[in-house]
């Protein structure tokens, strides 16, 4: 019998997003304990609410808890060009009675983290301000966080300034924070996500999917992350595969620092041939099986949708 991980998402859904956790939410070997939600995609109150009707329409109970509203230091800069004004555009979703934490995000991630009584891992799909600050404010909770499995960073060219991914330009000093907390990490960075992506031919099998194919089939439409034509990036997908099917993915240990100021801000910077430094803060993924990732998620978004019928 295999044994569930334990999981606490931080999230800003976002239409991979919203894919990256009914994936999440459904698999057998992962046990949903708390979502976070973070301004990013969109403003934080939008967030809050996707991740609920999420939750609502595939009919689960996870607690989800409202967090930072903006960046430690600077002015949040959103992708609602990307992912439009909501976040999750072009479906109608049910009404729901749902109803977030009445307390901060951060001091639900200590609550759950505390009552658990193993090490849980923390899967960061957003800017990661929330994380930052609860390693900030109770620095004892390290020890009882397994590892961060991270969609953010890129080591090659970004897609906010030249040299950023969008997760870390948005609180590259929350970034920073992380990198330095001393928890391992994984990085699934945008130039393996971008190669990651939904061809015509899986947007038509999504299609057939039931409710929730039907769901995210409406919800592509309005989706900026590549185009139906050219294939669409599942960037927080892949953060959800590496937990689950770490073999997908090809892997090195190394450094990872992130830049505060200039033309490059948000920029993470690996010393993959170790030359400036003597330990290894994180494990940042080179590539990923594309057709064998694209085969992966069809099969989990057609379980998740079994399962909404259970």
């Amino acid at each position: 019998m295999t044994t569930k991980t334990p999981l606490i998402i931080d999230t800003d859904p976002g239409i991979d997003d919203a894919v990256a956790l009914a994936i999440a939410l459904n698999h057998a070997n992962l046990d949903v304990r708390l979502i976070t939600t973070v301004s990013g995609n969109v403003d934080v109150t939008q967030t809050t609410e996707n991740s609920l009707k999420l939750l609502s329409f595939m009919k689960k109970e996870v607690p989800v808890a409202k967090g930072c509203n903006q960046p430690l230091l600077i002015k949040l800069e959103d992708a609602s060009e990307i992912h439009g004004e909501t976040g999750m555009a072009g479906f109608e979703f049910p009404k729901h009675h749902t109803k977030a934490l009445p307390f901060h995000a951060v001091e639900a991630m200590r609550k759950t983290l505390e009552s658990n009584e193993e090490p849980v891992v923390i899967l960061a799909i957003a800017a990661l301000t929330n994380i930052a600050l609860l390693f900030s404010l109770y620095p004892e909770m390290k020890v009882k966080v397994s590892k961060i499995v991270m969609m953010g960073g890129t080591l090659s060219r970004g897609n906010t300034n030249s040299s950023a991914e969008f997760n870390t330009y948005v609180d590259p000093h929350a970034a920073q924070i992380v990198f330095q907390s001393g928890v391992p990490i994984v990085m699934v960075g945008l130039d393996v996500t971008s190669t990651a992506v939904l061809a015509s031919k899986e947007v038509e099998l999504i299609k057939g999917l039931g409710r929730v194919g039907q769901m995210f089939h409406a919800l592509f439409q309005h989706y900026r992350g590549g185009s139906l034509k050219t294939g669409l990036k599942m960037h927080d997908v892949c953060a959800v595969a590496y937990l689950v099917q770490p073999e997908l993915f090809q892997t090195q240990a190394t450094h990872v620092e992130v830049a505060l100021e200039g033309p490059a801000v948000g920029c993470t910077v690996a010393d993959l041939k170790m030359k400036y430094h003597t330990d290894t803060n994180c494990e940042v993924c080179l590539a990923i099986d594309v057709p064998a990732f694209q085969e992966w998620l069809v099969e989990n978004l057609e379980m998740s949708g079994d399962k909404l019928h259970d």
